[in-house]
């Protein structure tokens, strides 16, 4: 089992050295010498390999690169999966016109002007995307980094790639027995281990990173965090979580149909003829390591996708969940957020459920199989089919995209995002320090969607909003002292408790608010019973 905290080998820095030079910024580490650039009061590096790895393989150190290496552009991004969604909501989904499987990453952007004995805080960023696109490039931290130095606690921000869809997440029997099921999780853990090896050659302090994420990336750092066989974290202080709890991991073994149906779509099913790759390989992974990149990907975006199912790609679990939730997390610090925040994109996978009984149907099947027929009239009472009453949340019978959409929205909102949420702070809190917050900005941008899941980073990213400002500063003081507060911010931010009285921010369009964390709490608890009865 992969340990996710082993500290990384020793390296002696004395062999190694990092140029400051204001026009033309290096540095070497151990398998090559990277240049690259000073923009503003920044200094940056892009594209600067971390690892290397064979198409279903685990990552390794890269080959040695002779002469200087440009870092001055992002990497490829990892091959991506085609993804869509309905008409009308306001936002595109990005594609990248350089693609690779050789594609793990990272982006360094420093202060440029550092003192020579100073060692910064880091902060590591994982971006989000559904576990199926995404890329190093989408969040820019420039603006955060800028941030943390005109307010005199400057950080080093990394950001990184990580392998996508089936290429770091597949399922099923075969994927488990090569033990190389979240393959992408093991991308971010070797990444992390490159930021212990190397950052201080960047006047990085390895003893003070934070990392964080979004969506999928949110996700990602709350399973890095859980580590049962030790009480102390090698790899990161704190946890940084948006929009990204713990929620319904699958089993690994769950969703053996995709794996097949993969299998089929690149001739690799001990079903096909004899003429087929499998004939020539001894396994359908050797099959799948020999099939064309171009034939692959074609597979990957028949396969379903977070915007139209509710089985994708994405993290598995080898054990049950009931372990996952209560055999928690070490000693990290935590600041996590989304309990008013409502994932509607993923509702938007069930715009064919029309009726009470397919949405009982689609509860039972997907998220509560063992329940019984009268947890599932309270789960309709809880749910009801009235739009007034949906997500989003006060806006009458606006944004009914189906006869039952707002009800599935209400639904996965507080499935996948609120009520993990809510169970995974109360238990972390009786351990560690936790702070929760949500963010009710940007309602009137986010349309059918309303304050859409991952509405709040890209705010978050700017300085031109109250939102932006505000976030950026308790994010700052965050990697600094892994606490949000300082004596300059306005409004003291109370740590969560394991009580029912607890208590978190608020992110409004006009500033910030404290406010107890009850929102939805019937609906939530009793998801949150069931989830441990089903475990």
């Amino acid at each position: 089992m992969l340990s996710l905290f082993s500290l990384p080998f020793a390296v002696p820095l004395q062999l190694l050295k990092l140029s400051a030079s204001a026009t033309t910024p290096t540095v070497s580490l151990r398998y090559g010498t990277f240049e690259g650039f000073n923009s503003g009061n920044l200094t940056q590096f892009l594209g600067v390999p971390f690892a290397q790895a064979g198409r279903f393989e685990y990552p390794q150190e890269p080959d040695v690169l002779h002469g200087l290496q440009k870092a001055t552009a992002y990497g490829p991004a990892c091959p991506q999966q085609k993804v869509s969604h309905p008409p009308g909501l306001p936002f595109e989904v990005a594609t990248y016109a350089d693609i690779s499987e050789d594609c793990l990453t990272l982006d360094v952007f420093k202060p440029a002007r550092i003192e020579p004995d100073a060692k910064l805080p880091v902060f590591v960023w994982i971006y989000g995307g559904g576990f199926a696109i995404g890329h190093s490039r989408d969040f820019n931290l420039t603006p955060v980094v800028e941030r943390s130095i005109e307010i005199g606690q400057p950080f080093i921000a990394v950001t990184i790639n990580y392998r996508l869809n089936a290429f770091g997440w597949l399922m099923g029997k075969e994927a488990a027995a090569a033990g190389i099921n979240n393959l992408g999780l093991r991308d971010q853990i070797f990444a992390l281990e490159w930021v212990q090896r190397n950052i201080e050659l960047f006047q990085g302090d390895p003893e003070r990173v934070s990392v964080g994420g979004q969506s999928a990336g949110g996700v990602s750092t709350a399973f890095l965090t859980f580590d049962n066989a030790q009480d102390s974290n090698a790899l990161f202080k704190g946890a940084w979580l948006q929009s990204g709890p713990p929620f319904h991991i699958p089993h690994l073994l769950d969703d053996q149909d995709i794996y097949d149906a993969l299998l089929d779509a690149t001739n690799c099913s001990s079903s096909s003829s004899p003429s087929s790759a499998m004939s020539r390989n001894a396994t359908s992974i050797e099959c799948l390591r020999t099939v064309p990149l171009e034939t692959l990907i074609s597979a990957v975006n028949a396969a379903p996708n977070f915007l139209n199912s509710d089985r994708c790609w994405g993290l598995r679990r080898r054990g049950n969940v009931r372990g996952v939730y209560y055999h928690l997390v070490n000693r990290v610090v935590f600041l996590i957020k989304g309990m008013y925040s409502n994932p509607r994109l993923f509702a938007l996978a069930s715009l064919n459920i029309t009726t009470d009984a397919e949405f009982s149907g689609y509860v039972h099947s997907n998220y509560f199989p063992k329940t019984s027929s009268s947890e599932l009239a309270e789960l309709a009472r809880l749910y009801p089919r009235d739009p007034a009453q949906g997500s989003p949340f006060g806006t009458g019978t606006e944004f009914q995209l189906s006869p039952q959409y707002k009800r599935v929205a209400a639904f996965t909102g507080d499935m996948l995002v609120t009520s993990p949420l809510r169970f995974f702070t109360q238990h972390a809190s009786a351990r560690q320090d936790v702070w929760g917050w949500s963010v009710t900005a940007n309602k009137a941008a986010g349309g059918a969607a309303g304050a859409f899941h991952g509405i709040d980073t890209a705010a978050w990213m700017t300085r031109t909003t109250v939102l932006g400002t505000l976030g950026m500063d308790r994010m700052v003081n965050f990697v600094n002292n892994l606490n949000p507060n300082d004596p300059a911010t306005p409004t003291a931010w109370p740590k969560h408790n394991s009580s029912s009285s607890s208590s978190l921010m608020v992110f409004a369009d006009d500033g910030v608010s404290i406010a107890a964390d009850d929102y939805r709490r019937e609906a939530v608890n009793y998801l949150n019973y069931l989830r441990v009865k089903e475990a």
